[in-house]
């Protein structure tokens, strides 16, 4: 038993350190080569291939090909494509094209963002099949893949590689060692139904589709992808914003100014305590008040980045970073157990990948472009028009203060119309 928890350990901790080698850093390197108002874009693409990629992918898994080959297959690609974009955007150096480093970013993304619903299927699958309790033996597995992350995190900014696209080189490399681990895991089964009476529309595993017709879960879904606005806003935008204090003369020599991934990374480290958590709070309050939580947590993510700065208020930037790991985990470890406990083995990984098609797909999308607009208006037009730095700043600061009004208003609409599963004693 200690052999497959320590396996799936590993397995989660590459998953994540091939994301989280360029996740909250790429921003500054873009900013750096001019490329700025061009952000969103390199994060919301992450957003429109999780519309379909994962769904896909989760079908091929549950109906042809057994899911830990298609992660396999999946990390192999995304590996060769950043790997690529990281040697075009050495050899070009400050004269990179945005259309020719976006391609070989976005084919890279399109075949990474079904990988992380697929490593929990393949997790949830072998702890199933030894007969886990996967709510109380996943989080303590799942923890392990944010230290994963915030060791990438590291490497890259010690290194002084976060203004450089050498963090695409990193994870590239990572995702190549992920893609010859991930055969190693326990074997899934594939669903297989001799039935003559079988649709087109089963077949294909669209009927994770269906899960629509629950008015409780289309409910959970629909604010699955507003929450998911949020999720890319601070992961593209915190590192530039904590950077441009530098136009400051008072915070020039700051901590957080020379060093933004690692005072950024506190919000993983506060992530992989809050998911220890994810058992107690979901069996002592269930899934609505854990994503009320989360959703608070939002907030005060947000609001304390506008009132913050690397000097004398870098404790409310501590307190962003403390209260990101209730804002993450709390829904999205959360709401992918709910998900797994809502759905039958049958369309379980279709399931996976809609909930990531909601989350990261259609809601990060639609946030990081409206996110874009925000930021460009307040910060990258005044700026490029040759505002100060405290104007800029000025600038970060409003447009974080409308991220947390537009949270609480989720928040609020959340506890009024999603309804909990009343228990009996």
């Amino acid at each position: 038993m200690f052999n497959l928890k320590f396996r799936l350990t590993l397995l989660n901790f590459l998953e994540f350190a091939v994301w989280g080698a360029y996740l909250t850093s790429m921003g500054t390197y873009l900013a750096g080569v001019g490329l700025g108002s061009h952000i969103g874009w390199f994060y919301s693409v992450q957003g429109i291939v999780s519309i379909f990629m994962p769904a896909l992918m989760g079908i091929l898994a549950d109906r042809w090909m057994e899911g830990q080959r298609v992660l396999s297959l999946c990390h192999a690609l995304a590996g060769i494509f950043m790997i690529g974009a990281s040697m075009y955007a050495y050899e070009a150096g400050d004269a990179v094209q945005f259309g020719t480093l976006f391609s070989l970013y976005t084919l890279s993304v399109a075949f990474f963002m079904p990988t992380i619903a697929l490593s929990y299927s393949v997790a949830y699958s072998a702890l199933e099949k030894a007969g886990l309790d996967t709510v109380k033996a996943f989080p303590p597995i799942r923890v392990w893949g944010t230290v994963g992350f915030i060791m990438t995190m590291w490497i890259v900014d010690l290194c002084g590689l976060q203004s450089t696209p050498g963090q695409w080189m990193v994870s590239g490399c990572l995702s190549l060692v992920m893609a010859a681990y991930s055969l190693t895991m326990p074997r899934m089964r594939i669903e297989k139904d001799s039935s003559q009476q079988k649709t087109l529309f089963e077949a294909l595993g669209l009927n994770a589709f269906r899960l629509f017709l629950n008015p409780r879960m289309a409910m959970f879904l629909v604010f699955a992808m507003l929450l998911g606005f949020c999720l890319q806003i601070s992961n593209g935008y915190a590192n530039p914003f904590i950077t441009s204090f530098g136009g400051i003369e008072e915070y020039q020599s700051t901590f957080g100014v020379q060093h933004a991934n690692i005072l950024i990374s506190l919000s993983q480290i506060s992530e992989t305590l809050c998911i220890l958590l994810i058992p107690f709070f979901l069996s002592r309050f269930g899934i609505k008040k854990v994503v009320l939580i989360a959703l608070l947590g939002w907030v005060f993510r947000f609001g304390f980045f506008g009132l913050g700065n690397p000097g004398s208020g870098v404790w409310l930037f501590l307190l962003s970073m403390i209260v990101y790991g209730v804002a993450f985990d709390f829904f999205n470890i959360s709401g992918s157990l709910f998900i797994n406990q809502e759905t039958d083995d049958s369309i379980r990984s279709s399931a996976q990948g809609l909930f990531m098609m909601m989350t990261n797909g259609l809601g990060a999308f639609i946030g990081t472009l409206v996110a874009q607009a925000v930021i460009n208006h307040y910060v990258f037009t005044p700026q490029a028009a040759g505002a100060t730095g405290a104007e800029v700043v000025a600038g970060w600061q409003t447009s974080w203060f409308i991220f947390a009004a537009y949270t609480l208003v989720v928040a609020v609409l959340f506890a009024l119309l999603f309804k909990d599963k009343k228990i009996k004693d």
